[in-house]
């Protein structure tokens, strides 16, 4: 007796695959990450990391991580090179990151560029310590099969091309901040506007003003905001109204993406609060455009933007970073 195999199609079995990667997304998807929630493990001798979002987090992502690194004082971390790049926002304390051999010095608010294959590494003389968080593409370079580390001491496999250029460090205090319609104040931190050249990362600072809030829009993902101060909190949904809410505090980070309307409030009526959203649309979403044309990606309702606060309207506390 002849028995059957059954042979799906190629149809089929793309299919499944990609609906199998969809629903593991989803079943993994959170919108604000607790900094309680972080668990840091040893990365190196006086030196832990944290990840908020990434595959060692358990929270997978498709475009961009976010890690926490805590320094020891006195601490030094482990030279190496990677394929993709990153960017570092100073959390706290005070010491340096040296980029193929050049050292930069940060103080808390600062950022800094990691290009792909530079060798680089952090230390801090800091009595106090200091925190790094991190935002790389290492989850786009894991997808395409091109995510590779590698010794410092190893040669630059760029090295032929011209050498470095572009902003590796900004100071906070260089950049102005601004007030602009969405109802906030913003100042970039990593952007090409002032110089960085990324993969498409970016960085930028935003405060809202006591008790105010930033117009509701929508675009792809993913975007992070990581709370530097303040407390307050967020509408997410897929439809303009009836949505979720979540609050947040300093330490949280938030998530948006899949195309989310979003909104975020500051819920102290007498302290700005600060969020810095870091994301990797400076190209994947220009990419998307050209791709999706005509189809709109970057949402901004004019009515939205009408009913935005002022910002150059409110008394803003001076804007002062941490010793």
């Amino acid at each position: 007796m002849r028995t059957r195999t059954e042979t799906r199609s190629h149809y089929e079995v793309q299919r499944d695959r990609r609906k199998a990667m969809a629903d593991d997304w989803r079943a993994h998807r959170q919108t604000v990450i607790r900094s309680g929630d972080v668990e840091h493990r040893q990365a190196g001798p006086g030196v832990t990391a944290g990840q908020y979002i990434g595959a060692a987090a358990g929270r997978p992502t498709r475009l961009v991580d976010c890690t926490e690194y805590r320094l020891e004082p006195g601490a030094v971390s482990t030279a190496r090179r990677e394929s993709w790049d990153t960017i570092y926002l100073v959390v706290s304390g005070t010491g340096w990151t040296e980029i193929d051999g050049r050292r930069v010095s940060w103080r808390p608010w600062d950022a800094v560029h990691v290009p792909h294959w530079a060798a680089f590494r952090h230390g801090t003389d800091d009595p106090r310590g200091a925190v790094l968080l991190s935002c790389s593409s290492r989850p786009v370079f894991e997808s395409l099969g091109a995510a590779w580390t590698l010794p410092a001491d190893r040669p630059d496999p760029t090295e032929a091309t011209g050498g470095r250029r572009g902003r590796l460090h900004t100071d906070y205090d260089e950049i102005e901040l601004r007030p602009n319609p969405k109802g906030t104040r913003s100042k970039f931190l990593v952007d090409p506007s002032i110089g960085s050249r990324t993969s498409g990362l970016t960085m930028v600072m935003v405060q809202l003003g006591p008790g105010l809030f930033q117009a509701k829009h929508r675009h792809p993902g993913e975007a992070l905001l990581y709370v530097v101060e303040g407390r307050g909190h967020s509408y997410f949904g897929e439809q303009p109204t009836g949505g979720r809410e979540e609050p947040w505090e300093a330490g949280d980070l938030l998530v948006v993406d899949h195309f989310l309307w979003h909104q975020h409030f500051n819920d102290d009526a007498e302290r700005p609060a600060r969020l810095v959203r870091m994301h990797l649309m400076e190209t994947m979403l220009t990419t998307m455009q050209a791709l999706l044309d005509p189809l709109v990606l970057l949402e901004e309702p004019p009515e939205e933007l009408a009913k935005a606060p002022d910002a150059t309207i409110p008394d803003w506390p001076e804007d002062r970073r941490p010793d």
